[in-house]
């Protein structure tokens, strides 16, 4: 039965990653396996030969703690490919409740993490502010011009991995914020399609980035969770709180991308979206409204309210489970 909950909980990280703006460190920080992750995660390394001269594969596996890697893997598989299926649907048709949903969601979390704050000093409050501040501001940046230079591919990816791993920020957000996601999502596309060495040279920078990021930002946050447990706890709940913009149900896009041409769009964005042609946006950068100024369609006030009580409620819930 333990095995199964972590298949679902990796399953519901899987579709996190397959939504534009939420995390899945956000649903592993949901469910209680986010310090294991850490940890696990930090295992690899030098440390892990160490551990395999020592005990062969049994020690080395006890070290990474195999059995909890793998069995979440398997999960995240089964829940990107529902997520790619059916959240990509309900996304498409219906995307007001399903951002609802999620915004009731972090939103419960928040109360629920913050209760594991031993105590709210000022220290903590003012972490918890400082966390809010930093995933705001990072919500309401415009997105930057990126480049191919190795430096920045190498930084990209660290900083990327990084935040996929922060409860409250998404990686492929970062990447559209640095310029970057323009660069490696059609390499990525293009080296699949006809590999090419140089598709390969930025993929494997960008890769090796992401390698380096993980290895060193899993051994920081691992030794804030050892060391400031509290303070940690808070700063983290800040970045849950402050990541509530991005996925407000009612947004108007502001600058959207052409995906064939790849040319960013910040005019008339409303009416391209709105009209009836073969021609596929992404949108870079939005504006948080109320119901009566949405431009997209119908607000769907009655789904939206069931949908984020539903998600608010189910986290209240699962907190009594585990209790």
């Amino acid at each position: 039965m333990s095995k199964l909950g972590l298949v679902l909980k990796g399953a519901m990280m899987g579709v996190a990653e397959v939504i534009p703006g939420v995390s899945g460190g956000t649903i592993a920080f949901i469910t209680g396996i986010y310090e294991q992750l850490l940890n696990s995660i930090k295992s690899i390394g030098p440390e892990l030969w160490s551990k395999y001269k020592e005990g062969g594969v049994k020690g080395a596996w006890a070290a990474l703690d195999g059995t909890f890697l793998v069995t979440l893997f398997i999960g995240m598989l089964g829940g990107i490919g529902i997520g790619v299926v059916f959240v990509t649907y309900l996304l498409e048709h219906y995307p007001e409740p399903l951002w609802a949903f999620f915004f009731g969601l972090i939103l419960a979390s928040c109360l629920y993490i913050g209760r594991k704050v031993g105590s709210w000093n000022l220290t903590n409050i003012v972490l918890l502010i400082v966390g809010f501040l930093i995933a705001f501001g990072i919500s309401t940046i415009s997105p930057a011009e990126g480049s191919t230079h190795p430096m920045m591919l190498f930084a990209a990816g660290a900083i990327a991995i990084s935040a996929l791993i922060l409860p409250g920020i998404s990686g492929s957000f970062i990447l559209l914020l640095m310029g970057m996601y323009t660069i490696i999502i059609p390499t990525l596309k293009a080296f699949f399609s006809s590999p090419s060495f140089d598709e390969f040279k930025i993929l494997f920078i960008f890769g090796l980035g992401c390698l380096v990021g993980l290895a060193v930002f899993s051994r920081v946050l691992s030794w804030t969770f050892k060391n400031y447990h509290n303070q940690t706890l808070a700063i983290l709940t800040g970045f849950m709180l402050g990541s509530l913009k991005k996925i407000w149900p009612w947004r108007n896009p502001s600058i959207i991308l052409n995906k064939d041409t790849q040319e960013v769009i910040d005019t008339d964005v409303i009416s391209l979206l709105n009209a009836t042609t073969d021609v596929e946006y992404k949108i870079l950068k939005e504006i948080n409204v109320l119901p009566d100024g949405y431009l997209l369609g119908d607000p769907r006030l009655l789904l939206v309210i069931l949908f984020l009580a539903f998600g608010f409620v189910l986290v209240l819930g699962l907190s009594r489970l585990e209790k």
